[in-house]
Formats: structure tokens, sequence, C-alpha cells
């Protein structure tokens, strides 16, 4: 089945670039647009998109709001790729804790945009290195673990724990199967479990709560 993507974008032109570069792309299939943030939630309400594209800067509602209101609903299925044309850390960072799944710059190609929704729909989004690092300066920033889900990491086995550290140093399934010498099916069920007992959505989240809650120290290497 086609991946359903809905386009949030104040600009009309924006939104009308990401539909034709979208639209023939094969497997994805624009289900709709919203001009701004409170739209983009209504509409994914009504239209349950795969995959929301979602601008960080709107009226009404900005893209980091909406991302709240959309992660935030325990039965949406939707994962959201924030694009932006501003490459700043704080975008970067709060995109990410609002629930984004991914993070890309307007000025990705076609094929890199395609790619980035394809990862996202899938549930296998990567942080990539450029991101993994922002992510663990504003970390280093901001001070420290926070208290509150600390236990909920508790619940993780010793080889979740392993695996929740590499997923947050940005290894692929296969690199962490490789590391671990175990089958990358072995690792995918790692992965479904840990997210489950942090009652998080996909490796993004993964990588995020695990700087958040100390299982990855700020200047710690794999």
């Amino acid at each position: 089945m086609a991946i359903r993507v809905l386009i949030a974008d104040d600009q009309m032109m924006v939104r009308e670039g990401f539909s034709v570069l979208l639209g023939a792309q094969p497997g994805i299939e624009v289900a709709g647009e919203a001009v701004d943030g409170r739209d983009a939630v209504e509409r994914v309400a009504a239209l349950r998109p795969d995959v929301v594209l979602m601008d960080v800067r709107m009226p009404v509602l900005d893209g980091l709001a909406a991302t709240r209101e959309i992660t935030a609903d325990p039965d949406c299925a939707t994962r959201v790729l924030v694009l932006t044309t501003f490459d700043l850390d704080e975008y970067v960072y709060e995109a990410l804790r609002a629930g984004a799944s991914g993070f890309l710059l307007k000025d990705a190609s076609a094929r890199q945009l395609a790619d980035a929704v394809r990862v996202v729909a899938a549930g296998e989004a990567l942080l990539a290195p450029t991101v993994t690092r922002r992510l663990i300066a504003e970390f280093a920033r901001l001070g420290g673990p926070s208290a509150g889900p600390r236990a909920r990491v508790e619940q993780l086995t010793e080889r979740e724990t392993e695996v929740l550290s590499l997923i947050a140093h940005g290894l692929s399934n296969a690199e962490i199967s490789a590391r671990l010498v175990v089958s990358e099916q072995t690792v995918k069920t790692h992965v479904s479990r840990l997210l489950a007992k942090l009652n998080l959505r996909d490796r993004t989240q993964a990588a995020v709560f695990a700087y958040e809650n100390g299982v990855v120290r700020a200047g710690e290497r794999r």
C-alpha cells in the first residue's frame, strides 16, 4: 500500500512543490495539505495519514506544538517528519522532544525527501550524525538527566539497555547486529520490546529518551 502523506506548510508554493515531488515517487501518495499547525492537527484526525511533513514556523499553531498534539494521541499512528529552512540546534532538539520521528532541511533533494518519508513511515527513523551531535550538545548544555522516567529504564533487561544505548549512538539494526554478534531479527525483537516497555513510538524517541535519562552520557563514545 502507498504511504499516505500530509503536507503542512503555510506557504502555498512550498506545499505545491512538495506535492509534485512526492506525487512522482513510487509508493507515496499525497493525502492532503494543511495551511498551519492547527489545520494539520485537524487534518491528521480526519485523514489519518502515515506521515506528516511538518513545517516549524507556521501561524495559529507552530509545527512543534502541532507535533506534540499529534503524537500525544495514543490512538494516532501518524509519524511526523519536521521540515525547516532553519538549521538551528533548538529546532532539532525541540522537534525530537515533541515527538517527531525525523528532521530534514527544506533544501533536501527529492530523493532524500522520499527516502526520509519511507524511513519514518517504517518506524526505522535513525538520527543522522549531525543531529546526534546536536542532541548530545543540547543535552550537555541542559545539565543532566531528568529524574521522572528513570523507573521505566529499570524495566529493561541488560541487553535491551545495551541496544537502547546503541540506538542513541545512531547505529542501525544491521550495525547493532554486527556489534553484538546476534541476528538482525533478534535486534528487531529487542527494539520492539524496549519501545513497548518505555512507551515510545520509534527509535528516534528512544534515542532522545536515552540521552535525557542517563542511559547515554554526553561525550560517551561507542
